[in-house]
């Protein structure tokens, strides 16, 4: 393996010199060639190589060739084309014209051997570290962040062909492993039932079939696990991959009778989307919804520089599950951009990304202001009882002691947690000063006639009620305006780049896209910046850019 990369003054002369007249403006390719002779090197992907044996083909050429393939939303066939038979691409890959290219496997292997590795982000992070040098992007800025989902690169199945689909892709997958085991296992009906694909119109159409149709596949698969479960079953039989999602589908839509027979579980008995699988070819998939939208697959957060003196690159992608609320991800966030250098000072996200814990921890341990809306406290059923909220106690925090609208104090004040183990404090009234006041009624209902008040800890409770407070000032509402532009992000990432459809099978390498996809956005972002181009403050056409130029 060469480990010195190739300079923009060793680019081939010929290869120039067509370049140049071919495209007198230039392309991306060109302009990233001129600006940027050493975007990657190969020293940066060392560690996914081996030091002995045959030298194989560039690492820094093969990591250009998968960020210019995921700019132009090309194929690996048709990248590997285009490092073959494009001037551009000769040129910002410092190749002779008459160079042949390698095969399009290449790209594949190169992939494999960045998830291997646990480099998913290498690609993005090398670029940022080279445009970090340049000040084309730098810490302690203005940053953006929000999420959209991806659809799985596996086709979602109704549970009747899940569950058909489950066990014959079960049986697949022990064919080609433990064949003579599987032979003396299978029930001569399997053959025929499980021969081919549970497409929806082989399944029976009556509802009444249907029924009968999915118990017998459940007895069926339960003699499979029985099977698999017993002492005689050989160990690669149970280490088959495919095994496990059988598993999980049979417990989450089965049950076993008394007597060994199945039964179909109703929807209140199913496990959390976390648990379920959605289908047998690719088991990280999961389901969600949001806003009335249903989806199966991931979630991807993307994060972008917004200052207004720099490029408004991508410094962040994190793919994870489609279910796991935004928040979930805030301080991977934050950690992963601390680990790059990338910090922010201002934070800019919707409500989904921002709670009390959050507020305090991201400015505790990073510096980071997290700037968004909080959700309202809420309110009480009518316009009186209103007087009597949370927010008309007020709270001595030495003292521990709360005193209520009409001056009363409470009682008791004990430290706890919520039902979702977060910390709370509550503070309790007297019964007998509740019992005696005039507005009780509009105070509580509670059946032992006295008031109790949970609140947070006294750091996440100031800064909760500061992000409140902040909502309603003009200067604070004028400056949270520019989290929109993350809008356009995800637009321009979904309509020109694919963003929002899997390629590929499994988080990972789904999560290895979209950093190719970011990637290949800043690219394009750097050499209009570059070359002076303006920021569009909406989509433009091709079609209408010419009547621009016109």
């Amino acid at each position: 393996m060469s480990l010195k990369p190739l300079r923009i003054d060793e680019v081939p002369v010929e290869t120039a010199r067509i370049a140049a007249l071919a495209f007198p403006h230039g392309t991306i390719a060109t302009r990233l060639r001129d600006e940027f002779a050493e975007l990657y090197r190969d020293e940066d992907f060392a560690a996914l190589y081996p030091k002995r044996g045959q030298p194989g083909l560039a690492p820094w050429r093969l990591a250009l060739v998968t960020v210019l393939q995921y700019l132009e939303h090309l194929s690996d066939r048709e990248a590997a084309e285009a490092v073959r038979a494009r001037i551009d691409w000769k040129y910002a890959l410092g190749l002779e014209l008459t160079d042949p290219g390698f095969h399009f496997s290449v790209l594949s292997e190169f992939r494999a051997r960045l998830v291997a590795g646990d480099a998913t982000h290498l690609l993005l992070d090398t670029m940022l570290e080279r445009f970090k040098a340049c000040g084309l992007v730098k810490s302690r800025g203005k940053q953006r962040t929000d999420s959209t989902h991806v659809l799985g690169a596996a086709r979602d199945l109704h549970l009747l062909e899940l569950v058909t689909e489950t066990l014959r892709a079960t049986l697949d997958a022990l064919a080609a492993e433990v064949p003579d085991w599987l032979r003396g296992v299978a029930q001569p009906a399997w053959y025929e039932r499980y021969a081919h694909r549970a497409e929806n119109f082989r399944l029976p159409r009556s509802d009444a079939g249907r029924a009968a149709f999915a118990l017998t596949v459940g007895a069926d698969g339960y003699a499979l696990l029985d099977a698999l479960d017993a002492n005689g079953a050989p160990a690669a039989a149970r280490a088959t991959p495919a095994v496990a999602p059988l598993r999980t589908v049979w417990s989450t839509h089965y049950a076993r009778r008394e007597d060994g027979t199945p039964r179909w579980r109703e929807a209140k008995e199913w496990p959390p989307v976390g648990e379920r699988v959605q289908s047998p070819y690719d088991p990280e998939m999961h389901y969600s919804t949001k806003r009335g939208m249903e989806w199966s697959g991931y979630k991807v957060h993307v994060t972008e520089a917004c200052d207004d003196d720099t490029a408004r690159l991508i410094t962040h992608v994190r793919t994870g599950p489609a279910m796991l609320p935004d928040m979930a991800s805030t301080a991977a966030i934050h950690a992963a951009l601390a680990a790059k250098g990338l910090l922010p000072s201002e934070h800019y996200v919707d409500s989904g990304y921002v709670d009390a814990d959050l507020l305090v921890t991201s400015r505790r341990d990073h510096g980071v202001s997290l700037e968004g809306p909080v959700r309202a406290m809420p309110r009480r059923r009518t316009e009186a009882e209103r007087a009597y909220e949370q927010e008309h106690f007020s709270i001595d925090w030495e003292r521990e002691r709360v005193t209520c609208p009409q001056g009363k104090a409470s009682v008791t004040w004990r430290a706890g947690r919520d039902e979702a183990g977060a910390p709370r404090i509550s503070a309790v009234f007297s019964r007998s000063d509740c019992g005696a006041c005039v507005t009780r009624a509009l105070c509580t209902t509670a059946q032992e006639a006295r008031r109790s008040v949970y609140f947070h800890p006294r750091p996440e409770y100031e800064a909760l009620s500061a992000a409140r407070a902040r909502m309603d000032d003009p200067d604070w509402q004028k400056r949270y305006g520019i989290r929109a532009g993350i809008e356009g992000t995800l637009s321009q990432g979904v309509r020109a780049f694919g963003m929002r459809r899997s390629r590929y099978v499994g988080e990972i390498k789904t999560g290895l896209q979209q950093v190719c996809t970011a990637a290949a956005m800043n690219l394009a972002r750097v050499v209009n910046w570059l070359g002076g181009t303006p920021r569009a403050k909406t989509r433009v056409t091709r079609f209408a850019a010419l009547a621009e130029a016109a």
